[in-house]
C-alpha cells in the first residue's frame, strides 16, 4: 500500500509556521482509488487516502501531483479536504491495523478538524505499533508545538533528525521551537546547520536573524537579514519582511538613512505598503526632511485611513517641526484626535501628541488636562519624563522635539537616584525613539 506522505507534511508545516512559507492550497486525500492515464495508458494509480499536493483547483476539478511526482487532474468530488477524510482513514485502519503510518495520516485528520485528543491518541498509536520513520516524529512534534509543548516537540525533531540527517524540516522546526522557549544560541546553531545545504534559503537566514536579535546580537541581526534579501533578491516580493525587519533594526540604532533606504525597497516592491509609508516617513522626519516625512504620512493614511500610528506621526510633525510652511496646529489636533479615537483613549503616545498639538494651537488649559492623563497612566520609568513635559505646558511652553531629549536625560538620572540599585535601569525615551 502506497500512501503519500509529501504533501500532508507540507500541509502540517503550514499550521505551525516554522520557516515562514505555507502551502498556498491545501492538499487532498483520495477518496477513491484513481488511475491517471496518458491518451490509453495508464501512467500513475492514486491510492485511496493518498494525499496529493494540490497545484491549481479548476471548475472541474484539482490539478494535483502525486506522491511519484505526476500530474494530473482529478474530480473535486474524489478529492476530499483533510478535515473530511477521518472515514476514509478509519476504513483503511480496519482493514490494515498494524500499518502505523495509516495512523499519523488520520492523526493529521483529527488536527485538521480540530479534534486534538483524537490527533495526539493516533499520534501516539503510530508510533507504539513501530512506525518510527522520521515523519512520524517530525508531525507529532509539529502537533506538540502547535500546542505550545515545545520541550516535547524539541524531543520529536531530534528523534527526526536522528531518523533522518539529512532532511531538514525537523532541524528547521527544532529551531523555532527553541526560538519561542528562549533557547536562542541552540536555534542558532540549527538554522546555522540548515543554511549549509540550503545557502540561498532567505527564509532561513530571516530566521536566524530573529534569534541574532533575541541575544541582543544586532549587527549579527543585520548581517542575516542583509543576506535573506540577497538570497531573495533585493526588489522581489520575498525580501519585504528582510527588509522591513533591517529597517527597524537601523532605526533602533538611529541609522535613519539605512533605514529609510530598507523602508523605501519595500514602497518600491509594494507601492500599497502602508506601514512601509509611515515607517519611512519617520526616518525622514528624524533627517529634517518634513516636507518628505508628511508625504509619506499622507499616502500612509490614505492607503490605510484607520492607521492610528501614521495619525499620531503625522500630528507630531504638523505640532513640533522647525518647518514654519508645514506646521499646522489645528490640522495636527484633527491628525492626534483621530488617533487616539482609533484608540479609544488608550495610547498614552496619541494622548500625548494631542497634548503638544493643543499646546501649539495656544490650548494650554486642554494640554495640561491631557498630560496629567499621561503622566496618570504612565509607567514608573516614564513618569519624570511625562513631569517635565507637564511643567512645560503649564509654563505655557511648547514641546520642542530638541528640547524633549535635554528633558528625557535629566528625567532619567533623576529615576536612577531614586531607584533601589537592584532595579534594572530603564531610561524614559522621548517620543522620537517610540516605537514604528
Amino acid at each position: 500500500m502506497r500512501l503519500g506522505l509529501f504533501a500532508f507534511s507540507m500541509f502540517l508545516a503550514g499550521i505551525v509556521s516554522a520557516i515562514g512559507q505555507e502551502p498556498t492550497l491545501e492538499p487532498r486525500v483520495a477518496r477513491v482509488q484513481m488511475r491517471l492515464n496518458f491518451d490509453e495508458d495508464v501512467v500513475d494509480v492514486i491510492e485511496k487516502g493518498e494525499v496529493m499536493t494540490v497545484m491549481e483547483e479548476r471548475e472541474d476539478g484539482f490539478l494535483i501531483r502525486t506522491f511519484s511526482g505526476r500530474k494530473g487532474l482529478v474530480a473535486k468530488v474524489n478529492a476530499l479536504a483533510l478535515a473530511e477524510s477521518m472515514e476514509i482513514y478509519t476504513e483503511l485502519i480496519d482493514a490494515n491495523s498494524d500499518v502505523g503510518r495509516l495512523y499519523t495520516l488520520r492523526a493529521g485528520a483529527w488536527w485538521s478538524a480540530g479534534k486534538k485528543d483524537e490527533a495526539m491518541t493516533d499520534f501516539d498509536k503510530a508510533i507504539e505499533l513501530g512506525y518510527d520513520a522520521a515523519h512520524a516524529f517530525m508531525s507529532r512534534g509539529l502537533f506538540y508545538a502547535s500546542q505550545g509543548k515545545h520541550e516535547k516537540a524539541i524531543e520529536d525533531y531530534t528523534k527526526a533528525i536522528e531518523k533522518d540527517p539529512k532532511d531538514n524540516s525537523p532541524r528547521i522546526n527544532r529551531a523555532a521551537s527553541y526560538v519561542l522557549i528562549g533557547k536562542q544560541e541552540l536555534a542558532i546553531e540549527d538554522y546555522s546547520k540548515a543554511i549549509e545545504s540550503q545557502p540561498l534559503n532567505a527564509v532561513l537566514f530571516q530566521q536566524r536573524a530573529v534569534a541574532n536579535k533575541a541575544l541582543g546580537k544586532i549587527e549579527e541581526a543585520i548581517a542575516d537579514f542583509g543576506k535573506a534579501i540577497e538570497a531573495a533578491g533585493a526588489v522581489k516580493p520575498e525580501s519585504i519582511p528582510a527588509h522591513m525587519s533591517r529597517g527597524y533594526l537601523y532605526f533602533q540604532l538611529s541609522k535613519h538613512a539605512e533605514a529609510i533606504d530598507d523602508f523605501g525597497a519595500v514602497v518600491q516592491i509594494n507601492p500599497k505598503a502602508a506601514v512601509a509609508y509611515n515607517n519611512r516617513g519617520y526616518n525622514l522626519f528624524q533627517l529634517g526632511k518634513a516636507v518628505d516625512a508628511l508625504r509619506d504620512y499622507d499616502e500612509s493614511i490614505k492607503l490605510e485611513p484607520k492607521y492610528g500610528l501614521a495619525h499620531q506621526n503625522r500630528a507630531w510633525l504638523l505640532a513640533t517641526t522647525d518647518n514654519k510652511n508645514l506646521r499646522d496646529a489645528k490640522a495636527a489636533i484633527e491628525s492626534a484626535t483621530v488617533a487616539c479615537e482609533l484608540s479609544e483613549y488608550q495610547d498614552l503616545s496619541d494622548m500625548a501628541a494631542l497634548a503638544a498639538a493643543s499646546a501649539a494651537n495656544d490650548e494650554f488649559d486642554k494640554a495640561i488636562g491631557l498630560q496629567e492623563k499621561v503622566l496618570e497612566k504612565a509607567a514608573p520609568a516614564q513618569k519624570p519624563f511625562a513631569e517635565k513635559i507637564l511643567e512645560l505646558y503649564q509654563n505655557h511652553q511648547l514641546f520642542d522635539p530638541k528640547a524633549a531629549e535635554k528633558l528625557a536625560t535629566e528625567a532619567n538620572e533623576k529615576t536612577e537616584k531614586t531607584q533601589p540599585s537592584n532595579v534594572p535601569e530603564i531610561a524614559p525615551e522621548p517620543p522620537k525613539k517610540r516605537a514604528l
